[in-house]
């Protein structure tokens, strides 16, 4: 697997000095300062790409190409930005970089409800909580018709949340939502987001997953002529927020997808946590129905507790079984190679490290933090390690 780290550019607080020391041989980046929708031109991929360079790195993965909201509803200026994203596939092309992750998330992008969980060993990680989700929806969001959601049950409970939590404590837990984790691609103010959500009010599922096996039909014929992965990111959380409905969740989701639009170029990023949320994802099994379209690679793990609430694990720990993970993707790689393929390597980054030592006391990216996810990165290089010596 190539080894990569995630870096948001010049203003990271981890610095591509910092990943060269973690390891890791090549970048995943994206030109987050040009707005959703407009053209990534040559220029500034380049101008990128050697920041990239004189540090002694490569820019391998694009994380994020976004695709705008438009496109999702099929409306206003759907078509133009469906253009744009072509282009920008064809610019980053003439670049060298032939893999591209998004996702189909409408509205919000991966959505935590706290940044800084404490956990028994000091350190703090990222979490979500069902009820608190239920509570900002209810009262703070007051989303139209929401009460239809919820069973009353589940409005108590939420009733019961928000009353308990302190000013400072609902203003935390709204940041937390909606106003943008790293490298999401949008953030609202509450009156914003009731704007965005209402305008998937009448939105089905099928209705979604149709607006994106259109978006990939536009766009896929154009990343076959470039040579472009396009490797779409499952939904984090995988299930429903908001009333809004998400469609790259588990098995049934990822047949269809790959059955509508089969070019191998129409691919995946397999995010071992993303999927391992729901007890129902047989993580094994959908890696292998679908190695052969599998770009990218984001691995780690989170901890469910059966009621709703996960909270992001070490790497090594928590539901998803990372050595047959692992395993599963070497077997790949070694059928990739053993069939002449000279680019055999899936790009692979430790996802959403804990907040550790030194770094507890720096100003960082919730989850991106360097020492988290350099422990996360030397755990999953010595099991890749153990894996090759005694299997292959």
């Amino acid at each position: 697997m190539k080894e990569s780290f995630r870096w948001f550019g010049p203003s990271d607080p981890v610095s591509l000095k910092n990943i060269s020391q973690a390891g890791a041989t090549t970048i995943v980046s994206a030109l987050h300062e040009i707005s959703n929708g407009d053209v990534w031109s040559i220029e500034n991929i380049q101008n990128h790409q050697t920041l990239i360079k004189n540090a002694g790195l490569k820019w391998d993965v694009v994380e994020s190409v976004p695709v705008h909201e438009d496109i999702k509803l099929r409306t206003g200026n759907f078509k133009k930005y469906i253009e744009n994203y072509k282009l920008t596939l064809k610019n980053l092309a003439v670049c060298g970089i032939t893999t591209v992750c998004y996702n189909f998330m409408p509205v919000l992008d991966w959505t935590r409800t706290h940044l800084y969980t404490p956990l028994k060993s000091g350190s703090t990680a990222l979490s979500f909580n069902i009820v608190a989700v239920h509570a900002f929806d209810l009262f703070i969001l007051k989303r139209k018709n929401a009460l239809k959601s919820y069973s009353p049950s589940q409005i108590k409970k939420a009733k019961l949340f928000f009353e308990s939590q302190t000013n400072l404590e609902i203003k935390i837990l709204t940041d937390s939502i909606i106003a943008g984790l790293p490298g999401s691609e949008e953030d609202y103010t509450i009156k914003e987001f009731n704007q965005q959500i209402d305008a998937y009010r009448d939105f089905s599922s099928e209705k979604l997953k149709n607006h994106l096996i259109q978006f990939l039909e536009a766009v896929i014929p154009i990343a076959e002529t470039c040579k472009i992965n396009m490797s779409i990111h499952p939904d984090d959380p995988p299930f429903s927020l908001f009333g809004i409905p998400r469609v790259v969740s588990n098995a049934d989701d990822l047949n269809a997808l790959f059955t509508a639009v089969p070019s191998i170029n129409n691919g995946l990023t397999f995010c071992t946590g993303s999927f391992g949320v729901l007890a129902e994802n047989n993580l094994l099994k959908m890696f292998t129905d679908h190695a052969q379209r599998i770009h990218f690679l984001h691995l780690r793990s989170t901890q469910r507790d059966g009621k709703g609430n996960f909270i992001e694990a070490n790497h090594l720990e928590g539901n998803v079984d990372m050595y047959e993970m692992v395993k599963a993707a070497l077997t790949e790689e070694k059928r990739r190679k053993t069939s002449g393929l000279k680019d055999f390597e899936i790009p692979m980054r430790p996802d959403h490290g804990h907040q550790m030592l030194d770094d507890l006391k720096k100003k960082t990216n919730p989850g991106y933090t360097a020492i988290g996810r350099l422990r996360g990165l030397a755990e999953l290089r010595g099991l890749a390690m153990g894996i090759k010596k005694s299997v292959y």
